[in-house]
């Protein structure tokens, strides 16, 4: 019987406890924040507050107590919102061992360090205690979807092969399929930077934009997301892949992605504050990571317009009209 964690019960997290929960050699405790979060589950087996309408198997427990989440599991799944993961982290040291596995899918960067998730958690744990055993997992992959048991394919990316491959069978079934891969960077930086374009995505469909304007944004998204991850040492090849390309046209194109949503409505002229107040606790990554991807980008030396005109958006309530004429009206260049 494996023994995991998952840290982290909003939609994404509870989509994954579903997945682990499936076989029956899992055990599985789902850290919830939220307390009616425990008491839902607890009493229907229904996280109704983030994934409503969604069974989870019996395997499943729920506790708001980190210590008891944590006690003896050999695997810790990290789903928290990037903003919470360093305090989190700092919680946990103490119940964590240097031979417990850890999987990072939270997709975001971390303000003011411009760090990855699971250098945070390295951080975090080397100070600490250790220098953990970490991946990140990624890809195209909606937690209404996961849960329902969709198809879906992601991968998880450490330089530790025991690690990925671990994970890899902890995770695969025939409705979630996993591949590995040793390029944490590029995987994680896809992961986080797929939302910031999803949220210009749903500027320019908010805006009343068509089929050509989502395509450029789409593509040249992708291109200055590759540009970025390269100069930071991830592979272009990874960019094609699932954590690449398949999250970045999932996420702005796909109705049940918060980040597009947030998008819309910025595009219909709403402001961001009323914009996040009406999402009742659910998170969306690209507002929170837009600055730092800015200043990752700054201390590249990469340019990176479309993020730089979602920054000013969301930071400087720049209108999305006059933010799209800049972008279209750039000095003409070489495609590349």
């Amino acid at each position: 019987m494996s023994r995991i964690a998952i840290i982290g019960a909003g939609a994404w997290g509870t989509g994954l406890a579903i997945v682990l929960g499936r076989k029956q050699n899992h055990a599985v405790r789902l850290w919830a924040n939220e307390p009616e979060v425990c008491q839902s589950i607890a009493k229907s087996h229904v996280n109704e507050h983030f994934l409503p309408g969604f069974t989870l198997p019996d395997s499943i427990t729920a506790t708001n107590d980190l210590s008891h989440a944590l006690q003896a599991a050999e695997i810790v799944v990290s789903v928290m919102p990037s903003q919470h993961c360093r305090s989190l982290f700092i919680g946990m040291a103490a119940d964590v061992r240097p031979e417990t596995l850890f999987v990072s899918c939270t997709k975001g960067l971390e303000d003011g360090t411009l760090l990855r998730m699971t250098e945070v958690i390295a951080d975090v744990l080397k100070t600490h205690k250790f220098t953990p055993r970490v991946g990140a997992l990624s890809g195209p992959s909606f937690a209404k979807e996961v849960a329902r048991g969709d198809p879906t394919a992601v991968t998880v990316a450490s330089v530790d092969s025991e690690l990925a491959r671990t994970v890899q069978d902890a995770f695969n079934d025939s409705r979630f399929r996993v591949y590995t891969n040793d390029d944490v960077i590029g995987v994680e930086l896809g992961g986080a930077l797929k939302n910031i374009i999803a949220i210009a995505a749903g500027v320019c469909s908010g805006l009343g934009l068509g089929h050509n304007s989502a395509a450029a944004l789409i593509t040249r998204g992708l291109a200055e997301i590759a540009r970025l991850t390269v100069a930071c040492g991830g592979r272009l090849d990874t960019m094609a892949g699932l954590a690449g390309l398949g999250d970045l046209v999932l996420t702005c194109t796909g109705d049940l992605s918060r980040n597009r949503a947030v998008g819309i409505e910025l595009g219909k002229g709403r402001k961001l504050p009323d914009i996040i107040a009406d999402m009742h606790g659910t998170v969306a990554e690209g507002i929170f990571t837009t600055k730092a991807a800015v200043g990752l980008a700054t201390k590249k030396g990469i340019e990176m317009p479309i993020t730089e005109q979602m920054y000013a958006i969301l930071e400087n309530g720049k209108s999305p009209q006059t933010a799209i004429e800049d972008l279209m009206t750039r000095v003409a260049k070489r495609e590349g």
